[in-house]
């Protein structure tokens, strides 16, 4: 194995000293990204790669093979699940943010050619003269790359219209763990039948397969006017059953998120806390509905008073605090996050935000939260709230967020989040769930996803050694967790 000084050099002859960091400064904002750890543990890359080219990628990544270090694929640091932390100490980054051009608007074809480290905020401010948008829609978009976005297979607040990014990923350019690089896809087609969907695979890989270099996307007329609304009602059930019924009736929801009371507790407080005055929220109210309606204003104007005739049916009442419903509205699509001046102003000065991200089939929600309830009082850990995301189109289709306080600084406090996390992903299994639907394996899941995907993930690791035979792109990812004693998955080998 070459030293961190031999591999260093190998780099900047490569590809030049102005794409390869190497000194200390440079190095650590790569030794952690948005998942809870002790401030103690870190990582450093040996360097940090800013390619500009699908070449570059690949000339990294065949020095990999040659030199026996590692690579890891960075895109905005957002993610929650360790998935771009280095795990080992022979690791090189590959920062994509570099590679963040438009290729192609091709309006005719409805498709956007573009280089994977562009953001998603990027993508969509150069559609806008188009009138045209991307609408997948993550809450980190001024910071999410396309890339990454793909690799972790986040979430979107429109998804209850549009769906995930399945929906909208037509082709990928990657460089593969052997270093060749690889059209994966249908070009401009926005359906085939032909192949395997090769590049379907490369959704929720977290770079464990391949490094996304280039992206060909769907693209959708941009609606013409939105109306934003906001309810409470007596439970989670009937909220759930409010939102269907709004579907039957043939309502075009563009998004729609159930919280629990603790979530509207968040934007009750933010507005006690502005205004020096209550809210005008019943004592009654159980869980809170923050949903969307988009189309021409006569058509969303009608829907709107459609979709408030059966919410009512149901026990729902309109917030009428406009100011409430800009605050939610802001923190899911408008605003960009800003540290310290969220919707709930103190919550993340001395703790940290993190979350079990689990798909919980629909009839066991209220199930899950008495155990989300119960699990973070047996952890010592804060509620933040739970909050369901929808991520298929014209359905209710659970996408979770049981979001808890985590204090960094203290090592305690971390052990018993990721204790906790073990313990709602093993109930979402046995609800016939998932343990994940927008944060991806990680270093968190690795260690004990066998009891999720049982002998197919024996599949999977097939997989991984076909696409990356000498383990070389984020090694460890998927398949062991950092945070657990036992790891019951075997490491992919050469």
């Amino acid at each position: 194995m070459a030293s961190s000084e031999e591999i260093t050099r190998a780099l900047i002859d490569a590809l030049g000293p102005e794409k390869v960091l190497h000194e200390l400064p440079d190095l650590m904002p790569y030794s952690r990204d948005w998942s809870p750890r002790p401030e103690t543990i870190a990582y450093l890359p040996i360097a940090v790669v800013l390619p500009s080219s699908t070449e570059d990628v690949a000339t990294v990544v065949r020095l990999a093979n040659q030199m026996e270090f590692v690579v890891i694929p960075f895109g905005g640091g957002t993610g929650m699940g360790g998935g771009a932390v280095p795990l080992e100490e022979n690791t090189v980054i590959i920062d994509m943010k570099s590679m963040n051009r438009v290729l192609e608007i091709d309006i005719p074809n409805r498709v956007i050619r573009v280089q994977a480290g562009i953001t998603i905020e990027k993508i969509n401010e150069a559609l806008e003269p188009y009138g045209y948008w991307f609408p997948h829609d993550p809450e980190s978009k001024p910071a999410s790359t396309i890339g990454a976005a793909i690799a972790c297979d986040n979430d979107s607040t429109f998804g209850i219209r549009y769906g995930k990014i399945v929906t909208h990923l037509l082709n990928v350019v990657v460089v593969t763990g052997d270093g060749r690089i690889l059209r994966l896809g249908h070009r401009k087609a926005h359906c085939s039948s032909t192949g395997y969907k090769l590049h379907w695979l490369l959704i929720g890989s977290e770079g464990t397969l391949a490094i996304i270099t280039e992206v060909t996307l769907a693209i959708y007329p941009k609606p013409r006017s939105r109306a934003v609304l906001m309810y409470v009602f007596p439970s989670i059930d009937k909220a759930v059953r409010a939102i269907e019924e709004a579907i039957r009736a043939g309502i075009p929801i563009e998004s729609a998120n159930i919280g629990d009371r603790y979530r509207l507790h968040f934007y009750t407080h933010a507005y006690r806390t502005k205004y020096g005055q209550e809210p005008s929220i019943p004592e009654w109210a159980k869980a809170i509905v923050g949903l969307s309606i988009a189309g021409d204003p006569k058509v969303v104007r009608f829907h709107a008073r459609y979709l408030s005739h059966i919410f009512r049916r149901f026990g729902g009442r309109r917030v009428r605090e406009q100011e409430i419903v800009e605050s939610w509205w802001a923190s899911k699509h408008t605003l960009a996050f800003e540290p310290f001046k969220q919707k709930w102003p103190d919550s993340q000065r001395r703790e940290k935000f993190g979350a079990a991200d689990l798909g919980i089939p629909v009839g066991r929600l209220e199930d899950a939260h008495r155990f989300f309830t119960e699990c973070t009082q047996r952890h010592k850990l804060r509620i933040i709230g739970m909050n369901i995301y929808n991520e298929a189109p014209n359905r209710i289709s659970p996408s979770i967020s049981f979001a808890v306080y985590v204090n960094e600084s203290d090592p305690s406090s971390v052990e018993r989040f990721y204790a906790y996390v073990r313990e709602m992903s093993e109930l979402a299994v046995r609800l016939e769930g998932t343990m994940s639907t927008y944060i991806g394996d990680g270093d968190r899941l690795g260690g004990f996803n066998r009891i999720e995907h049982g002998d197919a993930l024996d599949l999977m690791l097939a997989i991984k050694r076909v696409f990356d035979p000498h383990a070389v792109l984020n090694p460890g990812k998927k398949w062991r967790s950092r945070w657990i004693r036992e790891n019951l998955t075997e490491q992919p080998k050469p």
